[in-house]
C-alpha cells in the first residue's frame, strides 16, 4: 500500500485534477458530488496497479473506502486481476458479490462503465439462471446500482445475448438521469451493431416515448435517412 501511496503521490497532477473534477461532475448536487481527483490519466493509473496486484482483499476494501478516485480506480482494477486469475467458481462468486457490495464505492460512470462488464457481466454471462440480480438493481433508486445493471449486459451482448438488455433497457425507459439514458442509448446501439433488426424491433415500439439522448446514443449508427426518420417520428 505504501508503495502504491507512494507512486500515486509521484505522478498527481493539480491542474489535471481540477479539470477532471469539473468532467466527472464533482460539485455539490451533481451526480459525482464529493469525488476528489489527483489528475492521474488511465495508462499511468494501470501501470501503478500492476505494483499493487498481491493486495488483499482488504487492501483493496481500503482503497474503495478513500474519496479519491484515482484509489477507487486502482483497487477496482486489482480486483479485476483477481477475478481474472480466479480459478475457482467459489472464489469468483466471492469477488462478484464484493463489487456488488461495494456498488456505493463504484460511484462514478467510468468505474461502472470499465468494470461492471468485466466482473458482473462476465460472471452472469453463463448463469441465465442467475440473472435477477440485474433487474433487481435496475428497478433501485441508486443512479448507480441501475448503470451497474444495463452496462453488465454488455459481456450478454458481445456474445450475442440480446434479451436482459431489452427486458432493462425497457425497464429504464423512463428514468430521469442523463446517465442512464446515454447507457441504455448506448447498449442498445451495441444490439445493433450485431443484430440491426433486434434493435429496431425494440425501437418501434418503444422510440416515441423514449428520452432524446437515449434515442440518438441508439441511432447514432444507423444511416443518415433512416436516423432522421426515427428524430421525426416517422417510422
Amino acid at each position: 500500500m505504501k508503495k502504491l501511496e507512494t507512486l500515486l503521490n509521484q505522478h498527481k497532477d493539480p491542474e489535471q485534477a481540477k479539470n477532471l473534477q469539473r468532467f466527472f461532475k464533482t460539485g455539490k448536487g451533481e451526480y459525482g458530488e464529493g469525488d476528489i481527483f489527483l489528475g492521474i490519466k488511465v495508462p499511468v493509473l494501470r501501470k501503478i496497479a500492476k505494483q499493487g496486484k498481491g493486495l488483499s482483499i482488504k487492501n483493496i476494501q481500503t482503497l474503495l473506502d478513500t474519496e479519491i478516485h484515482e484509489k477507487r480506480f486502482i483497487g477496482l482494477l486489482i480486483l479485476q486481476d483477481k477475478y481474472n486469475k480466479a480459478d475457482d467458481e467459489k472464489s469468483k462468486k466471492q469477488l462478484f458479490d464484493f463489487f456488488l457490495k461495494n456498488y456505493k464505492r463504484i460511484n462514478n460512470w467510468d468505474l461502472v462503465d470499465i468494470f461492471a462488464p468485466k466482473i458482473v457481466g462476465h460472471y452472469l454471462l453463463d448463469k441465465a439462471d442467475k440473472r435477477k440480480i440485474l433487474y433487481e438493481l435496475a428497478n433501485s433508486s441508486n443512479l448507480w446500482k441501475k448503470r451497474i445493471a444495463i452496462l453488465s449486459t454488455l459481456t450478454f451482448i458481445r456474445n450475442n445475448d440480446f434479451k436482459d438488455c431489452l427486458k432493462i433497457s425497457k425497464i429504464l425507459l423512463n428514468d430521469q438521469h442523463d446517465l442512464i439514458h446515454k447507457a441504455v442509448g448506448w447498449m442498445l446501439r451495441e444490439v445493433g451493431k450485431r443484430d440491426q433488426k433486434v434493435e429496431e424491433d425494440f425501437l418501434k415500439k418503444h422510440y416515441q416515448k423514449m428520452p432524446r439522448t437515449m434515442l440518438r446514443y441508439a441511432i447514432e449508427k444507423f444511416e443518415g435517412k433512416k436516423r432522421k426518420q426515427y428524430l421525426k417520428g416517422l417510422i
